[in-house]
């Protein structure tokens, strides 16, 4: 049997042992509690959250080839963004597309500048390499034998057969012109210009078609852009805010379909459309 001395050694040790894990229990809650407050986690994922949700996104369609893709991109993206997004959609690199809304996209400007809206719709031209090859080793060898005439002769405006049209001065309902500037293509016609016979001519460029339609009095004819070989333009002397300009429909001379007075801040992107800036890779 214990002696009293050990009986009371044993309580001391067991009374010990309580108020230690008392302690010990009453330290660790203390701790946990702090280490992890929920507001603070709270807060982190919020502000990961807004900064996302800031984007404003718009949502349209690429038309390319009678295929349709669906597309959703920052508003504030470029031109040449949208480029990228088309090249993963269609695997057509970005030099070879002609991208049009509203006329030929600009590679710097914003989705939001340019006003694409929900719903709108993106058309793209463009061909593979091999087709891109076949087609423009032809066109650089008739634009090379253009250039070529052209040194060799006055110039165009000087010529009898043009001298004829351009003596009978500026139309009067001709549109205006703003010299030493490029503009895009107007959403409208550009009209009130002269043909080789004098009579009234508009250009009207269907881009969802891919067609240059040359308008006049008797008949409007629907030309696929893709088989215009050339464009030529000479500033019109002593009105050099005007241009004379041709349309090459077939492989000589004889093809070329004359405009007069064409407003000169519309000629780069008339040259842009129609070619294509591919053209020129």
């Amino acid at each position: 049997m214990a002696s009293q001395d050990e009986v009371e050694e044993l309580g001391m040790e067991a009374d010990g042992q309580k108020t230690q894990l008392s302690c010990e229990e009453s330290g660790d809650a203390v701790p946990q509690d702090s280490s992890s407050s929920p507001p603070e986690e709270d807060g982190a994922v919020s502000n990961g959250g807004d900064s996302e949700s800031e984007k404003e996104l718009v949502e349209f369609k690429i038309i390319w080839n009678k295929n349709k893709y669906d597309v959703k991109l920052p508003l504030d993206s470029t031109g040449a963004s949208l480029k990228q997004k088309i090249h993963t959609l269609t695997g057509l690199p970005p030099a070879m597309q002609k991208v049009m809304f509203k006329g030929l996209l600009p590679e710097d400007k914003t989705l939001r500048e340019i006003k694409v809206t929900n719903g709108a719709k993106v058309m793209v031209v463009g061909s593979t390499i091999n087709d891109v090859l076949a087609v423009t080793t032809p066109k650089e060898t008739i634009q090379q034998e253009v250039k070529e005439e052209e040194n060799k002769k006055e110039p165009l405006c000087r010529q009898k057969q043009h001298r004829k049209v351009l003596d009978k001065g500026k139309p009067e309902d001709v549109m205006p012109s703003l010299k030493g500037v490029q503009e895009r293509l107007p959403t409208t016609p550009i009209s009130g210009m002269y043909n080789k016979s004098g009579g009234k001519v508009r250009l009207t460029f269907k881009l969802e078609q891919d067609q240059l339609w040359i308008g006049t009095k008797e008949r409007t004819e629907k030309i696929p852009m893709g088989s215009i070989k050339n464009v030529l333009s000479e500033p019109i002397e002593e009105h050099d805010d005007y241009h004379m300009m041709a349309f090459q429909l077939g492989p000589t001379e004889a093809s070329y379909y004359w405009v007069y007075w064409v407003p000169a801040q519309y000629v780069d992107a008339i040259k842009d459309t129609v070619l294509g800036k591919w053209q020129y890779f």
